[in-house]
């Protein structure tokens, strides 16, 4: 199977970071556009698999938004397998505008701020739609570490007059994983590929 290719749409450079970490940690080649412009110059590649467009940085009119708006109407038949799968990142200031146009049209989209786990599954759908991927992305169980985070930020934030979280993903500290974090990921990941790899024995 070819490399994944991953074009990330988006302006904000703490939202890129995560987004190319998570998703890198697939082994999958993750680009990033920070413009209406360059977005177009690499879309012209051909090369994604998937595009992930913050709505804040491509808008909702123009040249770029119309090409992603074809591009997530996907043919028919065999012809889909091909095709690239978009999905819109849709923050909660521009939902009101956003969001209407979004399902009338039926184009894949989450809402910002989202959870690490609901965006792989997003990812996941996506992908097993085009064949680019045999089976869903495996979860990384982080419970135990997410509560303890955030059972510390509710301490931390508990005199906060605004609590609202206009991040990439539900809570800051869930994306920023430790060096720890990433190597134990990349661990299992490799582990599970090794036994993908191994064929049952016959006799005979």
């Amino acid at each position: 199977m070819e490399s994944i290719g991953v074009l990330i749409i988006e302006d904000d450079a703490a939202s890129q970071a995560a987004l190319r970490q998570v998703l890198g940690a697939e082994g999958w080649l993750v680009e990033g556009a920070v413009s209406r412009g360059q977005a177009l110059q690499q879309l012209a590649t051909g090369k994604w698999s998937l595009v992930l467009a913050n709505i804040a940085t491509i808008g909702v009119t123009g040249a770029l938004f119309a090409t992603l708006r074809e591009l997530a109407r996907p043919p028919e038949g065999e012809a889909a397998k091909a095709h690239v799968r978009v999905l819109f990142l849709v923050p909660e200031a521009a939902a009101a505008q956003a969001r209407p146009l979004l399902e009338e049209e039926h184009l894949p989209y989450v809402l910002k701020p989202f959870t690490f786990h609901d965006l792989l599954e997003r990812v996941s759908d996506l992908l097993m739609e085009t064949e680019a991927i045999g089976a869903p992305l495996r979860k990384v169980k982080q419970e135990g570490i997410t509560s303890d985070r955030r059972s510390r930020r509710r301490g931390r934030d508990a005199g906060r007059e605004d609590g609202r979280n206009t991040g990439m993903f539900s809570n800051h500290e869930d994306y920023q994983w430790s060096e720890e974090e990433l190597a134990e990921y990349e661990r299992q990941e490799t582990e599970a590929q090794k036994k993908k790899k191994k064929k049952p024995l016959t006799l005979g």
